[in-house]
């Protein structure tokens, strides 16, 4: 492949090459694989001199790695990446701008280094997990003041200075105190020691807002060699199924996937991996840093795709949601990571595809999380949060993920947007040409997006919208309004107000409850203590509402979730004082 100069062929640019890879990653059917192995060879001996093209390199071989076109491309695929790092480091060495690699979308190659504020929880791992690649950024760091607020519960007579001093060599006092460990670790150490709980350890290790250096050299950790290996590679020898092909409907009436629980050890894995899968990505989320591995179900979809989901453990669960979180691999490859939280029959889901497989049938993919979602969780309402669409998210914009959503059945929860959708609808099909202004994207992004999964009947009357303007957030400001008005403000003497109300009304004696069941007890009390005549509730109805308390602090959060929507009367007020008027 080249170009010819009077007559005599010049090998091709660099430049050209990429252009080839990327357009080849995506054909199928004769020829394809032989055709980019072709590519690979010639990119292979070519030397990169710029970051951008290299990270080109990189992202085409992570498509290719998880939608090949033959088996045996797989290892043509793999072998490059596995001696990446080499690239990335001579690159860097050479004075290449090392930020082109920050990006959320090319961060984490092999070979390169990150840096990021982290949690506790995730800082703790990450420190376990590569000890000798994290290092405090010494250099990024400004906000020193704010350890003398804190270290004196672990560094003996840093009052003297931290107390009175106006300059203070703290790293000097840290260096002193740890001796020869790790610095990073030692102060991970001193926190999990001090005694306080949990949430309360974790809040104060964020105060401080420590950034992390870490070096992936040629980690399995980095998004370069990250990957599963299959029991069988899945070949694409034709097109790849496009989001005109898919039938949200069709695949949500097909019967439901088998969820397998897996083994402890398997569970522990997956939840380290999304770990892994996250930090490199410089993402957090809170199901995915915080996952039970005892939770752990697993899917094996076809084409490739396997799709995992677990839960929270009973502890750090949310005080009036379910929550599920979940990733999929397609050929062992990350691909993408889910969140869903709900309440009854309604789940807002988030699905984010990372950039390189988004060419890579995402419509079906979504849809057959979906359907697993709809098999975990029971519920069969589907919302997309605002910002999945472009509410303060460029990048969904960018990506026209409105129509994404619209385009596979879902419409907007407010009617003006609804009305608004439709006319831009009409537009489309008066000129095919026509693209919706970013401005008109951002207005479309201002409610959340619902799909109804019908299956032949609604499971309650007008349960089409039902949901459409419910939000947690609206019981707890109700919540709050009360503590301000009754109260005076006082979180505490709220709680035990309305513990007392609630279990008088529902005949709770909670003496041998656990104190993860009156912590749940607590949390539903503020709700329930809302709702008048609780006590005049039928006898059977007040039981399900203890039961489904109790089961919040279970071991299978789903068992909460669906004695949830086996409550009709709570689910009615739950509506009542969740929904705005719109």
């Amino acid at each position: 492949m080249g170009y010819t100069v009077a007559g005599i062929l010049m090998p091709a640019t660099l430049d050209a090459l990429l252009t080839d890879l990327e357009s080849a990653k995506s054909n199928f059917g004769h020829g394809a694989a032989a055709r980019v192995r072709r590519l690979l060879n010639q990119l292979s001996r070519r030397e990169f001199r710029d970051a951008k093209s290299l990270i080109r390199f990189h992202e085409a071989l992570l498509f290719l790695r998880a939608f090949p076109q033959s088996a045996s491309l797989v290892p043509h695929v793999e072998r490059p990446l596995d001696t990446f790092h080499t690239r990335a480091e001579k690159l860097l060495s050479m004075g290449a701008d090392a930020s082109d690699f920050d990006d959320f979308d090319a961060s984490g190659i092999a070979g390169t280094t990150m840096q990021d504020t982290l949690n506790f929880e995730v800082a703790r791992w990450l420190i376990r997990r590569i000890p000798r690649n994290v290092e405090i950024a010494w250099d990024d760091y400004e906000e020193e003041r704010a350890w003398g607020a804190t270290w004196p519960r672990f560094v003996p007579l840093l009052q003297e200075d931290s107390d009175v001093e106006a300059t203070i060599p703290w790293r000097r006092w840290l260096d002193m105190a740890r001796g020869r460990e790790r610095d990073c670790a030692w102060l991970i150490r001193q926190f999990e020691q001090l005694p306080m709980p949990e949430r309360e350890r974790a809040e104060l290790y964020d105060s401080l807002r420590i950034p992390l250096r870490w070096r992936l050299d040629n980690l399995k950790f980095s998004r370069t060699r990250n990957w599963r290996r299959p029991r069988k590679v899945y070949v694409h020898d034709g097109p790849l199924i496009t989001r005109k092909e898919v039938s949200l409907g069709q695949e949500l009436a097909r019967p439901a996937p088998r969820l397998a629980r897996v083994s402890p050890r398997e569970g522990e894995s997956m939840i380290e991996m999304i770990r892994e899968v996250m930090v490199v990505r410089y993402r957090e989320l809170y199901g995915t840093t915080l996952g039970d591995p005892r939770s752990v179900v697993r899917a094996e979809l076809g084409r490739g795709v396997v799709l995992y989901l677990w839960n929270l453990p009973a502890e750090r669960r949310l005080p009036l949601r379910a929550y599920v979180a979940g990733f999929t691999l397609k050929n062992g490859v990350p691909i993408n990571y889910i969140e869903a939280i709900g309440l009854c029959e309604w789940i807002e889901v988030g699905f984010n595809t990372f950039y390189t497989y988004r060419q890579g049938e995402t419509a079906w993919i979504y849809a057959q999380a979906l359907r697993c979602l709809r098999a975990f969780t029971g519920a069969w309402v589907v919302s997309v949060y605002p910002y999945q669409i472009g509410q303060d998210n460029d990048e969904a914009l960018d990506s026209g993920a409105f129509w994404f959503y619209r385009k596979l059945g879902f419409r907007s929860g407010s009617p003006d947007l609804e009305e608004l959708a439709r006319r831009e609808e009409r537009r489309i099909a008066a000129d095919p040409q026509y693209r919706t202004p970013r401005r008109i994207l951002k207005r479309l992004a201002g409610a959340h997006m619902f799909y109804e999964i019908q299956n032949g009947e609604l499971r309650a009357p007008g349960a089409v919208g039902a949901w459409d303007n419910f939000s947690t957030r609206n019981l707890a400001l109700r919540v709050n309004q009360r503590m301000a008005r009754e109260f005076g403000g006082d979180a505490a003497s709220i709680r035990e107000a309305s513990i007392r109300e609630v279990s008088r009304a529902l005949r709770i004696n909670a003496a041998g409850w656990s104190a993860l069941e009156k912590r749940c007890l607590g949390n539903w009390s503020l709700v329930l203590a809302l709702i008048p005549k609780l006590g005049a509730w039928p006898a059977d109805e007040k039981k399900k509402l203890v039961r489904m308390i109790r089961a919040q602090a279970g071991p299978n959060e789903m068992q909460y979730l669906r004695r949830t929507q086996g409550h009709a009367q709570l689910r009615r007020e739950l509506l009542r004082m969740g929904s705005r008027k719109s």
